[in-house]
């Protein structure tokens, strides 16, 4: 989780535009993880039991996490590394808004009463959030960091119907779809012409998506749920003093409240519980 609060930083400091950012993390993590997987014997015939649904599934879940990852590193350049990230933690929520839309569940009293705290916290950081150079942060950025939220959640569905799959294969299958996707994209968004700015993108595809989804599939077995989860926030609050202490972010009091409400309300029991399912 730590890792993934320093992800902005490695986005930014590639230089490249949120599509080839995230075909390279594609590629590189999407590689690594196979050859994980191989190395675990996982891709064995006998034990590669995947049916068509399972690849259907899969192959929707991969545009969903790929599409999340190209608003949210769009998001950081559009606003700040700290806004978009806690923004972007409104997903345990919407988690459960979605999974009552499409499959059904009810949604209580009390969830309706965080939602509005998060969305409500979403909306001083919008009026009171200021980005480099101290004017305020684009409404756009935050709009697509919330976007992101959503792929992510509808992902998050996605790996609820497949929970029979490895995460790491799975994981591993996506993001090879996402490779493929994205590979044209390349004509438009092409990756960094620097020695520097490759590099940076193959420290986000091997250290902060192929060694981190090992390392956090890995503590998920062997931890209690409720702490896996509570660990999850130090994604954005590592993102906010990597923000501050490297790119000068000054944080509002408004903004400062509105965080603290957002991540409130996701921390809640109710969706903490919506977030252990996942």
């Amino acid at each position: 989780m730590a890792l993934s609060g320093t992800i902005g930083a490695v986005v930014l400091e590639s230089g490249a535009q949120a599509p080839a950012v995230a075909f390279a993390r594609c590629l590189v993590g999407g590689l690594l993880l196979l050859v994980w997987c191989a190395a675990r014997g996982w891709l064995r015939p006998g034990r590669l039991a995947l049916s068509r649904r399972d690849v259907g599934l899969a192959a929707l879940g991969g545009v969903l996490l790929v599409g999340n990852w190209v608003l949210l590193f769009t998001a950081y350049t559009l606003s700040s590394i700290s806004v978009s990230t806690v923004v972007y933690h409104t997903q345990p929520l919407l988690l459960v808004g979605l999974a009552a839309v499409l499959l059904g569940e009810t949604v209580t009293r009390g969830h309706l009463v965080r939602a509005v705290v998060a969305f409500g916290g979403v909306a001083l950081i919008s009026l009171g959030a200021q980005g480099a150079g101290g004017e305020p942060v684009r409404l756009g950025g935050i709009a697509l960091a919330l976007g992101a939220a959503v792929l992510y959640a509808g992902a998050s569905l996605v790996a609820k119907r497949l929970s029979h799959v490895r995460p790491h294969l799975l994981a591993a299958t996506q993001l090879t779809i996402g490779a493929v996707l994205l590979a044209p994209v390349l004509a438009v968004t092409p990756l960094p012409a620097s020695a520097g700015g490759l590099l940076w993108l193959l420290l986000l595809g091997g250290v902060h998506t192929a060694l981190l989804y090992v390392l956090m599939y890995g503590s998920i077995g062997r931890l209690p749920t409720g702490t896996v989860a509570l660990l999850s926030y130090l994604y954005p609050v590592v993102a906010v003093i990597v923000d501050v202490l490297a790119y000068g972010h000054r944080l509002t009091v408004p903004e400062l409240a509105g965080m603290l409400a957002v991540l409130a309300a996701a921390m809640s029991p109710a969706a903490l519980r919506a977030k252990r399912s996942t």
